[in-house]
Formats: structure tokens, C-alpha cells, sequence
């Protein structure tokens, strides 16, 4: 109703523009109209702001008390004074602890590698052809995502005792790999739903084979996804406790059980000065891949 009242003044006063000046209430009305209109925009901007900031605020905090604690002189919880101890301790008297972050790195680009390849051919697979027990495929593939932890840590440890695997690197490299296949199937599906088909074919036509089509086609096509997967394979691997926690053995400490191990007797500021490098690490890396990304799918 207020849209069409305003419309009719709108209409009214094109139509008595040059002729003579619009009355006083029509003109009092449209512009308290208009401020309403802008108040309640002004309004709709501060509230998005705000809740902008606050989400912000919450996500970093923790990020930015990680940041000055790894400056203070102490291991108290009070600031004492500025110091680069824990970064020199890090650096040149923590070898336990590159030990397992080196164990990490390992595990968390080998398994994210060979997950992106499997999950990657999946993906191709179930979007291409059409078979019977493709339904299942898709629906157990999600299983390892939604299903807890836990469970998954447990009927690891319960497969890799069965058939006599002794627990190491390569039991985590396996789990690893295991509970990152799925993630990678859903990015690189997710890809290949968006492009059209119909490039396939012309291919096809075209005189492509299924491993030229395969490589020059549908591979290009989908790298944004397929680096998207291999970047979030990498990221779960890092950050993996609770399965890892249940298929290592001596010698497989990764960083997780490391600090969880260390945080048992104190927090140590070198573990805050660990995950300040890491951070740093992570944006110099990710930031530059998710350009190269934006630009690659644009083209």
C-alpha cells in the first residue's frame, strides 16, 4: 500500500512539475518518505556491520592473545614484558617438537595427495558413467564425513590389528588418507556439476581418446576443484587428533598428540609461538593459491 501511495505522488508530482510548485503536504510527505527510507537503510547497515565486527572479533581474539603471549617475558598468565625467548627456544631447542611437525607435514601432504587422486577419479567416475551400484557409491561415500570420529578412529585400530598391521607412520598415512578421500569427491563433484557436458562431447567428436579427454579436458576443467580438495585434505590431516590419536605408534608422533602431550604439564609459550608460525606460514601459502584460484576459474 505505501509503495503504490508513494507512486501515485511520484506520478502527481511529474505531472504538476512546470506547471506549479507541489503543495506542502505532498511535499512534506515525500520527503519524510525519504528519510524513512534512508534511516531504515542506515539502520540496515549498522546492524550488518555490527554483527560483521562481532563475528570478526570472535573468530580472531583468540588469534591475536595467541600473538602477544608469544611475546611475554614469562609463562604466567599476566604480561611481564616483551621477549623473543620462546621464538629462540622454538627455533634452536625444541627438536622433539619439529620432529613431529616434520611427521605432520609428511603424512599431511602424502595422504592429501593420494586422497586428491583417488577422490579425484571417483568423482570423474560417478559423473561419467552410469552403472548400478553408483547410487551406493555416493551414499557411502559421505558416511566417513558425517559418522563420529571416534567411531572412525576405533574400527581403524580394530581393521589394523585384525590383519596384523603394526601401528607407525604408515597406519596414520592410511587413516589419513582413508577419511580424506571423501572431501576431496565432494569438491571435485561439486566442479564437475558446474560445467557443461556438452564440452565432453565435442571433444569426443573431435577424435579425443578417454585419456586424452580425461587429461586435456576434464582435468583442466576441474583443477579449481581438485586444489580446493587437496588444500582442505592437507588442512584435516594437520589438525587430525582424535584418529590419529588411536593408530599411531612409536615413533608416529604427530604435532596434535605432541602439543596435547606437552599441554599436560602446562602450556608452554613455545607452543604459542609454534602456532604463530604456522599461522603466518599458512596465509603466505593459502592467501597466493587462492588468488592463483580466483584467476584460474575466471579464465
Amino acid at each position: 500500500m505505501k509503495l503504490r501511495v508513494r507512486a501515485f505522488y511520484r506520478a502527481l508530482r511529474a505531472t504538476l512539475k512546470g506547471i506549479r510548485p507541489l503543495p506542502p503536504r505532498i511535499a512534506n510527505f515525500e520527503e519524510a518518505a525519504g528519510r524513512k527510507s534512508r534511516a531504515k537503510r542506515r539502520k540496515g547497515i549498522a546492524l550488518s556491520d555490527f554483527v560483521y565486527g562481532a563475528v570478526i572479533v570472535f573468530l580472531f581474539m583468540p588469534l591475536a592473545v595467541l600473538l602477544v603471549y608469544s611475546f611475554n617475558s614469562s609463562k604466567s598468565g599476566s604480561w611481564t614484558g616483551f621477549s623473543l625467548q620462546w621464538y629462540e627456544k622454538l627455533f634452536l631447542g625444541s627438536g622433539d617438537l619439529w620432529r613431529a611437525f616434520l611427521n605432520s607435514v609428511i603424512i599431511a601432504t602424502t595422504s592429501a595427495f593420494a586422497a586428491t587422486v583417488l577422490g579425484t577419479l571417483a568423482a570423474v567416475g560417478t559423473a561419467r558413467y552410469s552403472f548400478w551400484y553408483k547410487p551406493y557409491i555416493k551414499s557411502m561415500s559421505f558416511l566417513p564425513m558425517i559418522m563420529p570420529e571416534i567411531i572412525v578412529g576405533v574400527s581403524l585400530l580394530v581393521f589394523f590389528a585384525g590383519i596384523g598391521l603394526k601401528l607407525g607412520l604408515v597406519t596414520v598415512w592410511i587413516a589419513h588418507t582413508t577419511f580424506n578421500i571423501p572431501f576431496v569427491y565432494m569438491l571435485v563433484s561439486a566442479r564437475l556439476e558446474e560445467f557443461d557436458p556438452s564440452i565432453i562431447e565435442a571433444a569426443r567428436d573431435l577424435g579425443a581418446s578417454e585419456v586424452q579427454t580425461l587429461t586435456r579436458v576434464i582435468l583442466p576443467i576441474t583443477m579449481p576443484g581438485i586444489a580446493s580438495g587437496f588444500l582442505t585434505a592437507v588442512t584435516l590431516s594437520l589438525e587430525d587428533f582424535v584418529i590419529t590419536f588411536f593408530v599411531a605408534g612409536p615413533g608416529s608422533t604427530t604435532l596434535p598428540l605432541f602439543i596435547y602431550s606437552a599441554i599436560r604439564f602446562g602450556v608452554s609459550p613455545v607452543i604459542n609461538a609454534l602456532s604463530v608460525v604456522m599461522v603466518a606460514g599458512t596465509v603466505l601459502l593459502v592467501y597466493p593459491a587462492r588468488n592463483f584460484l580466483k584467476v584460474y576459474a575466471a579464465h
